[in-house]
């Protein structure tokens, strides 16, 4: 088996690995954490785990692609948002039950309406539906999400919550999902209707924010717990 070894010159090439590393530390300490907080808290922090760990298994084959190619097809990284981006959303969902319970309806919701925008994005991207058609699923899809998160049942639940660790966690993840996941529509928008983007740019972009959008989520999300399980103690 020829293993492709990354050149000095490969930014985008070491983005897949540092991001690689980034993750399986992360999933590491997250699965540890759920040793650390209380019952309630056990089951976000272990899905923020689970976001990471699906992640650096895709990085681990898709830096083996790009060393051996320079390039990633879009399909390596829709299967991984596919399976990803719904446990996320879910996760914020778990975040807000473990002070109170929300509408089992709004789960399902949530879990269907994440799958289809990026269903959406895929085949819009690949053409099998049009690329605006796809573009604009993709935003109803975020945009309900948010009004979800920000206005609808789960952001109700965090204004009237008692704890102030809850509120503010809760807030750093609704910036997350509205200002980091915004990378993922641009960078649609650009490739499909500005004229494209280098794939190197591309992959760098893209595997940056991933510090962001699954790191520092997961990160959220523990530190929030660890807090409220030592309150509670």
């Amino acid at each position: 088996m020829t293993v492709e070894l990354l050149q000095p010159t490969d930014v985008a090439g070491g983005t897949y690995s540092l991001a690689l590393v980034g993750m399986l530390g992360t999933a590491v300490l997250l699965f540890l954490g759920t040793g650390w907080v209380s019952r309630q808290w056990k089951l976000p922090v272990a899905l923020a785990g689970l976001v990471a760990l699906i992640a650096a298994a895709f990085y681990l084959e898709a830096r083996e692609a790009w060393a051996a190619a320079q390039h990633l097809p879009v399909i390596y990284r829709y299967i991984d948002w596919l399976v990803t981006v719904p446990i996320q959303v879910l996760t914020l969902y778990f975040f807000i039950a473990a002070v109170a319970r929300p509408p089992v309806g709004l789960f399902w919701r949530l879990l269907v309406v994440a799958v289809v925008m990026i269903l959406a994005r895929y085949m819009g991207e690949v053409g099998f539906m049009h690329p605006t058609l796809g573009f604009l699923i993709g935003i109803v899809g975020w945009l309900y999400i948010l009004g979800e998160v920000c206005f609808g049942k789960l952001g109700e639940i965090n204004s009237k919550s008692a704890s102030e660790t809850v509120q503010t966690g809760f807030f750093w993840l609704r910036l997350v999902v509205t200002v980091g996941w915004a990378i993922y529509p641009l960078c649609y928008f650009i490739a499909s209707f500005a004229g494209g983007i280098d794939d190197a740019a591309l992959s760098i972009v893209y595997n940056l924010a991933d510090f962001v959008n699954r790191i520092l989520f997961a990160l959220i999300v523990l530190y929030a717990a660890l807090r409220e399980s030592v309150s509670t103690r």
